[in-house]
Parts: structure tokens; sequence; C-alpha cells
């Protein structure tokens, strides 16, 4: 967006750390909302974690601002509350209660400013489980995502934060609802958006599977694909995900690389017959790919209408010359200074990819400025550092 995006003259007040909760800010300030992010003094651990946690805080906290508060004093609260009496949405992750002991709860808080959007981020909706400890790996193992995910007998989470990312887009559906029935109303109204529920909606498909068929999705290791052609095959230097997933598809297949013979047999013209009989298909084809180079099973099936993949890394897609060439990377300056490109919002509106230069925030970068806006003078803001209120 340019600075004029569709969310733009929105204020969002962020208390969050990890993944859920910073995905929802991240979303609504990629669309021009004008988010701060609340941290503590020093600043949000996640922006310290080391490992798989590493990229956390750069992926989700682009586009935002940073004031860091002692909530714990009485200046540092005092401010926290007058930000959100001003806030249009606030968005938190934090336990349950956490916020609600400092008076920072949806009631306490939409007394003061009728017109808030509270969004809370948790493990579980109301319900027996609401106050139990949750992450994105015990969602996913509690919700069947893991048992799906991995081959029988063996669950294994899903191999991104699928379910703190998607729980966060639940957020923003969640939050832009509100905000239209505001409109309407003119007042706000506290939503919440979940871990646990996130994962039932996303293995929905397996129980409706079950209820449709009276059988047990099997695990996607071990499943009956629908086709009979939609797997990964090795070729002679790199393996390629291949789906033939029509007839006419089939056809196509056939001609492409010669396969008169499987053309030529009238059982295999159907999908399901092709599928009950994929034992026999299916070395034929294994060998064929085996055949060719990556590259030119690429070069026969681009433009043919054949779903095909080759299998990427993460890291391969720096490079990817779509990607590169249609704004799916924005510019980002980390923390330390060091320049990267990482992914923008998946959308584009009227013809225009969310894509604008990003500079993380450092911890408190933004507090003086905030604070001066916000009316306090300079000897205030002076001697709140100095008492360790703000950072």
């Amino acid at each position: 967006m340019t600075g004029n995006g569709p969310l733009s003259g929105l204020k969002v007040i962020e208390f969050t750390h990890m993944v859920m909760g910073p995905t929802v800010g991240h979303i609504l300030a990629s669309l021009d909302a004008d988010v701060t992010r609340v941290e503590p003094i020093g600043g949000d651990q996640t922006r310290r974690l080391k490992g798989s946690g590493s990229g956390y805080f750069p992926m989700y906290n682009r586009h935002k601002k940073s004031i860091c508060l002692n909530l714990k004093s009485e200046n540092g609260l005092a401010i926290a509350k007058k930000l959100c009496a001003n806030a249009d949405i606030l968005v938190e992750n934090f336990r349950p209660g956490a916020l609600d002991k400092l008076g920072l709860d949806y009631e306490s808080l939409s007394a003061e400013n009728p017109r808030l959007i509270y969004c809370s981020e948790k493990g579980f909706l109301p319900g027996p489980y609401e106050n139990r400890t949750a992450l994105d790996e015990v969602a996913q193992m509690m919700g069947g995502l893991a048992y799906m995910t991995g081959p029988p007998g063996k669950p294994l989470r899903a191999g991104a934060s699928v379910i703190d990312v998607t729980g966060g887009m639940f957020g923003v559906i969640a939050i832009l609802a509100a905000i239209e029935q505001r409109h309407h109303s003119g007042r706000g109204q506290k939503v919440i958006a979940s871990l646990f529920e996130t994962t039932l909606y996303l293995v929905g498909q397996h129980m409706a599977q079950f209820a449709v068929s009276g059988v047990p999705a099997a695990p996607m290791p071990a499943r009956i694909s629908a086709w009979a052609i939609y797997d990964v095959f090795e070729t002679k230097d790199a393996p390629i995900f291949i789906g033939v997933v029509t007839d006419s598809l089939w056809q196509k297949f056939c001609k492409i690389f010669a396969l008169d013979d499987l053309w030529a047999d009238e059982d295999l013209r159907l999908n399901n017959d092709r599928v009950a009989a994929r034992d026999r298909i299916i070395p034929q084809i294994r060998d064929l790919i085996m055949g060719f180079t990556r590259q030119e099973i690429i070069d026969k099936l681009d433009g043919s209408g054949l779903p095909f993949a080759a299998i990427g890394r993460p890291e391969d897609m720096f490079d990817d010359p779509h990607l590169c060439a249609s704004g799916g990377l924005e510019n980002v300056t980390l923390d330390d200074g060091n320049s990267t490109q990482l992914p923008t919002l998946p959308i584009m509106m009227d013809g225009v990819r969310p894509n604008k230069h990003a500079a993380l925030p450092r911890a408190g970068d933004d507090s003086a400025s905030i604070l001066a806006q916000m009316g306090y003078d300079a000897a205030d803001i002076l001697s709140m550092k100095n008492s360790g209120d703000i950072e």
C-alpha cells in the first residue's frame, strides 16, 4: 500500500508476543492501519528467540511502531490506557486474564471507548478448555492436524506455524466484520479467535469425509488419493510433484509422454478406474519420469494445464522468478540494520500488491514521538525514561 490503503486512518494498539497476535497486527499494518506495539521495557522476548523462532519477529512485526512501557508502574499503565482510549482496535494474545488484572480488559476499556474493537487471540474459545495453555503445536496435536500430517502412528506438526498464522487471519476477519457492524451500530465489540477451533476448521474436510463415507480419514502419507497420479516422482536429478486430476488431463499427459499403450486402454479412460488400477500404472510412470531431468519435465508440462511443482525449500523463495517479478517479496531492514526480503500479503487489491519497504521497529523506537503526539512534553518524557516507566 502507499499510505492511503484500505485501512488507512484506523489506529491499532497491540499487546502481543510470538506469532498469533503479531500476525493480526501485521496484516492490518500491511493494509495501512496505524499499528503501535506496546512492548515491555527491554522489548518483546520474541525479538531474542533463537532456532526456529528467530524468524518470528521480522516476519510478523513489519510496518509497526514500538513503544516500551512498564505496565507495573502507574505512569506506564496510564499511558497504555490513554493509548487504548483513542484506538479503534486492540489486539492481544496473552494468557487468559493477564490484561484483565491491569484494567486493560474489554469491559473497562470499552466503558471509556465504546467504539473499541477488542481482539483476543487465545488457545480456546470459551468452554471447558479455555484456561488451558495452548501453543500452535498443542492445537495441532489436539485437533487432529498432526495425526493427519504424519504417517500412521507418528503424529507430526505441520512445517510452519499454520495454526498461529491462520488463527491470526481469523482474528482479522472478525475485526473487519466488527468494523462493518460498527458502521451501523456505532459501537465496538470483543472478538475472539483461537488456536484449537482454527485447527478444527482446517481438519473439517476430514470430519466431513467421515460423515459422508463412514470411513475415518487416513493420515495424508497413507491416504488413498482421489487421483491415480498425484504424487512426488524422482527424476534424474531432483524430485517433482505431478498431478493428473481430470480425464482430459489424462489424455494430455499420455500424449505429452507418448504413452500410447495407456491411452489405448479403455479401462483407464475414467478417473475412478485409474485409481483402482493405480498399482499397475504408477510403477510405469515412475520409470518414465526417472528417465528425465527435472527441468526436462518442467519444460514438457509448463503451459499444458497439468499441475506440477518442483520441490522447493523456503530459502529458494528469495530467488523465485515469479515472486521477484510480481512484487511478492518486499524489502525489509532488520533489527540489526541488515536488509532482506520477506513475503508480503498474498493478495492484490485494485491491481496492486501491498508491497512497500519495511524497517523493523527497534524496541521503544517510537516511544518519544508517540508520547509527544499524546501531549506529553519533553521534560515529562525524559522524567519517565529516567524512572523506568518507558523506554
